[in-house]
């Protein structure tokens, strides 16, 4: 009963993505039954432990081999023993079922409502203090949820939002676009920070016109807090003078203290030495901070059940 083919593969192997797809469709629902007949040497064997039909096992077996255009069995009545290309194709089956048996483990257990995970992102200025106290709360009703955290300015978290690596992120501004789903939760205002020896140090509250001639030292663009200083600048009416872009606000404050320039910044977690924190009368300065997921996408227990929470902290989001 070998089978013999002159003629060759149906399916060659080739680089193209759709000939490659469409190999791998053909081939991936029988890779289990041939693992599976392989073990036992034996279609009858395996059909009863696998609950399918010989019938179905070994029609399946033999349009394997068709596609592959090889034998990968010699028949032997009605045990069977795997040809050398059986062997090396078995190999590569094995590894490639126990691959795909370890995501699928790994998906449920990320699903799972109890140890779950959730991917989170949020930006630089909310590490130090808001997250953690969020992530506190969170997990003294829910201690084995867990969490793949990602530090970063808005831009860069919604690009790993949108390529999947992410499920929520806080953000600020929040994002207006077709494909997310955003929703504000607070709002933080923002102050101009001076150098302590600074003209304008003896001031409590500065309209941000009056800094019109300064230097400032600003976040690099593309971040959010950079485009809120550009348009709060455009509104009072002039176009800062740059001195320094940087990547973490509290970078900023540092080179303020030194007298690199001044800067529009949250406020600080704890008071920095060096430095003078105005209030903005005009324009208002202040930047909302927001959620943000991906629309359309389904949200595992864990995502869920953390995306509620931050929703119920509403106006309360920031320390």
């Amino acid at each position: 009963m070998a089978h013999q083919h002159s003629s060759p593969a149906r399916l060659s192997p080739s680089s193209d993505t759709e000939d490659i797809s469409a190999t791998a469709l053909l081939l991936a629902p029988r890779l289990a039954y041939f693992a599976g007949v392989a073990r036992t040497e034996h279609v009858t064997r395996a059909a009863l432990e696998m609950n399918v039909p010989q019938s179905t096992l070994s029609r399946a077996m033999a349009r394997l081999e068709q596609d592959l255009g090889v034998d990968l069995f010699a028949r032997h009545g009605r045990t069977v023993s795997l040809t050398p290309a059986g062997r090396t194709f078995l190999a590569s089956v094995e590894r490639a079922l126990a691959e795909v048996e370890r995501a699928a483990e790994e998906v449920r257990a990320d699903a799972d409502p109890a140890t779950g995970k959730v991917a989170f992102g949020f930006l630089h200025t909310m590490g130090a203090e808001t997250v953690p106290g969020l992530l506190h709360a969170f997990r003294a009703d829910h201690p084995r949820i867990r969490f793949s955290l990602v530090q970063n300015y808005g831009e860069a978290m919604l690009e790993r939002l949108r390529a999947g690596e992410l499920d929520l992120c806080l953000t600020s501004p929040v994002p207006d676009a077709p494909d997310l789903v955003a929703r504000r939760l607070d709002e933080q205002k923002l102050r101009l920070v001076v150098p302590a020896d600074h003209r304008l140090a003896g001031r409590r509250r500065i309209r941000l016109a009056e800094a019109s001639d300064e230097t400032f030292v600003t976040l690099e663009p593309g971040y959010g807090l950079r485009r809120i200083t550009d348009d709060l600048c455009r509104e009072a009416g002039f176009k800062p003078r740059i001195a320094f872009e940087g990547e973490e606000a509290e970078t900023l404050r540092g080179l303020v203290a030194a007298g690199l320039g001044v800067a529009l910044l949250p406020p600080p977690t704890v008071p920095r030495p060096g430095v003078v924190e105005l209030t903005v009368t005009a324009p208002r300065a202040a930047r909302e901070i927001g959620v943000a997921w991906l629309a359309d996408r389904p949200d595992t227990p864990p995502v869920a059940a953390f995306k509620r929470f931050l929703l119920s902290r509403r106006g309360s989001l920031l320390p």
